[in-house]
C-alpha cells in the first residue's frame, strides 16, 4: 500500500473544520443553541426569577412557587402561575425563561395525550422526566430549570431537572433565585412521613423565607397537590392562608 505523501489537512477533513465534534451535533440537537442560549440572558426577556419548591409526601406531592416575573430590573408582573398540570397526576414547576417554559409545558401537555391516545395508560413519572430531560437536552427550551412532581403507579416522585436535561429523583427540591433561602427551610423542617397538609405548610415557608430576601420573587404563591385523584392548583395572595 502506498504512503500517502500530501497534506491531510487540504483534504475533505477541513471541510469539515477542525473544532467540530467527530460525534455531533446530537439527534435534536438544534443549530446555533449557544448563541440562542447567550440571547436568553439579555435584559430584554421576560424571566421568573422565582423560587420553586418540590416535595414528596405520603400520599403524593406538594409544589408551590412565588408569583412573580421581572423584565430586567423591574416587575413585569405580579400574578403569574409557575405551576401547571402536564399529565392527568403530574405537574411542573417554571424557573426561568417565560417564553421557552410556555413553550415546554405545551409540548409536555400534548406528548403525553399523545402517549395515552397510542397507549390506552398514561406516561410513568419516569418517563415524563426522561422526555422532559430530552427536550431540555435539545436546546429548544433556553433557559427553563423545571421541577417535575406526580403519582403513578409506583408511587409519589418529584424529579429536579437543570437546564441542560439533567435529572435526579429527590425527597425534596428547589430552583430558582430564591433557592438558598427557601432550601434551608426545607431541610429543617422535612421528614420522611410528612403529610399532604404538613408538606403545604413546609412549601409555604420556604417560598416565604425565600420572598423575604430574593428580589426576584414575591406577590403571593400557588401550590400544587398532585395524588391519585389528579392535579389541584390553589393561589394565595397572603401565606398566613397555609401557616
Amino acid at each position: 500500500m502506498r504512503t500517502p505523501t500530501g497534506d491531510l489537512s487540504d483534504g475533505p477533513a477541513a471541510d469539515l473544520g477542525r473544532d467540530q465534534p467527530v460525534f455531533g451535533p446530537e439527534l435534536g440537537e438544534f443549530e446555533h443553541s449557544e448563541r440562542r442560549a447567550a440571547k436568553a440572558d439579555g435584559e430584554g426577556e421576560m424571566k421568573t426569577g422565582t423560587t420553586t419548591v418540590g416535595i414528596k409526601a405520603e400520599d403524593g406531592v406538594v409544589m408551590a412557587t412565588d408569583m412573580r416575573a421581572s423584565l430586567g430590573g423591574m416587575v413585569s408582573s405580579k400574578d403569574v402561575q409557575k405551576v401547571e398540570e402536564i399529565h392527568p397526576r403530574g405537574a411542573l414547576t417554571i424557573a426561568g425563561s417565560v417564553s421557552a417554559a410556555q413553550n415546554l409545558i405545551s409540548t409536555l401537555r400534548a406528548e403525553t395525550s399523545l402517549y395515552e391516545a397510542r397507549r390506552g395508560k398514561d406516561m410513568s413519572m419516569e418517563a415524563l422526566s426522561t422526555l422532559t430531560g430530552n427536550l431540555l437536552r435539545s436546546g429548544a427550551f433556553f433557559v427553563v430549570q423545571p421541577i417535575l412532581g406526580g403519582v403513578d403507579d409506583e408511587g409519589a416522585h418529584i424529579y429536579s431537572i437543570d437546564a441542560l436535561g439533567g435529572t435526579t429523583e429527590e425527597e425534596y427540591t428547589v430552583t430558582g433565585s430564591g433557592s438558598q433561602y427557601a432550601l434551608g427551610v426545607l431541610e429543617q423542617e422535612y421528614d420522611d412521613d410528612v403529610t399532604i397538609d404538613e408538606a403545604k405548610t413546609i412549601a409555604a415557608k420556604a417560598i416565604q423565607s425565600a420572598v423575604e430576601r430574593d428580589l426576584a420573587s414575591g406577590n403571593g404563591i400557588n401550590v400544587a397537590v398532585v395524588t391519585d385523584d389528579g392535579v389541584d392548583i390553589t393561589r394565595y395572595k397572603e401565606f398566613d392562608d397555609l401557616l
